[in-house]
């Protein structure tokens, strides 16, 4: 399928230039999609973040190098990107469980990382429920966090945001102004544009903006609404998972330049019947 032809052509960029700098927009830009969905969609499918795949990768390569050839240590190090013997070498022994001098020696017991390539696989082991919605524009207004960093430090900061919102007190005041749907607390991605993006808890609303808020114009999309059951975390991590690896790969949909929505009802989060919902930005391919 053509989403996952792009998928793979970015890998092909990432190959080929294990040896150079990698740019994650670049490769975001072959798969046709934000470097934010990009990330996350490659460690959904992969099952590892896209910065440990580029580290194992290139360690395996740099094996390959001190086994096959005479280069120095420090060149072989500053070929696959790193500043220092020191940092090349810690590095080295985190994943082959020797240093790189060692790994000259015939014999020893190495480890390889081959490359990634994606295919479809259908699992179907339980149903998703899901609605297509297209909606205009709207405001959200609430508190933000601006980020630039990859996925996988997003995903421990933006739950310490979660906790710093929640002690200051200011969520009442927050879902005070919902009066427009979705009628909920919102999580909101503004992850279209590079690897930056601010992250919102908000309410969407037509009210004026209070002093010591933010506000933001969700631009109008099409989206797919997904219901989440089950506790939190854990629930809405699995579904979102599942939407990337098996809902979105055969739906004839792929992402839209808009951002990813949470949307949490009033409950018990911890409860096994606690509901709420997932918006995936969505166009037509």
């Amino acid at each position: 399928m053509e989403w996952i032809t792009r998928l793979n052509e970015a890998v092909d960029y990432i190959e080929k230039n294990l040896d150079q700098e990698i740019s994650y927009d670049k490769a975001a830009q072959i798969a046709c999609c934000s470097t934010f969905h990009f990330q996350r969609m490659f460690s959904y499918i992969a099952d590892v973040p896209l910065s440990e795949y580029i580290r194992r990768r290139r360690l395996t390569l740099a094996a390959f190098d001190l086994q096959s050839g005479n280069e120095k240590i420090v060149d072989i190090a500053l070929k696959y990107g790193y500043d220092s013997p020191t940092s090349f070498n810690r590095a080295f022994h985190n994943v082959h469980g020797i240093a790189p001098t060692e790994a000259r020696n015939k014999g020893v017991s190495l480890k390889a990382y081959p490359r990634i390539s994606f295919k479809i696989t259908i699992k179907g082991d339980a149903e998703m429920n899901y609605k297509i919605l297209t909606k205009e524009a709207f405001k959200i207004v609430g508190v933000k966090e601006h980020y630039d960093m990859s996925v996988e430090e997003c995903f421990e900061k933006v739950p310490q945001f979660w906790g710093k919102t929640i002690q200051s007190g200011i969520l009442p005041e927050i879902l005070k102004l919902i009066n427009k749907e979705p009628f909920g607390l919102l999580g909101v991605s503004t992850c279209m544009n590079g690897q930056d993006f601010d992250y919102y808890i908000a309410a969407a609303t037509d009210q004026d903006t209070p002093d010591g808020m933010a506000e933001y114009i969700v631009p109008a999309c099409t989206w797919a609404v997904f219901e989440c059951v089950g506790a939190m975390p854990k629930a809405i991590q699995e579904l979102q998972k599942r939407i990337i690896t098996e809902w979105l790969p055969t739906s004839g949909y792929e992402y839209a330049n808009a951002p990813d929505i949470e949307v949490y009802f009033e409950g018990d989060q911890q409860a096994d019947d606690y509901r709420c919902e997932v918006w995936l930005p969505i166009t037509g391919k």
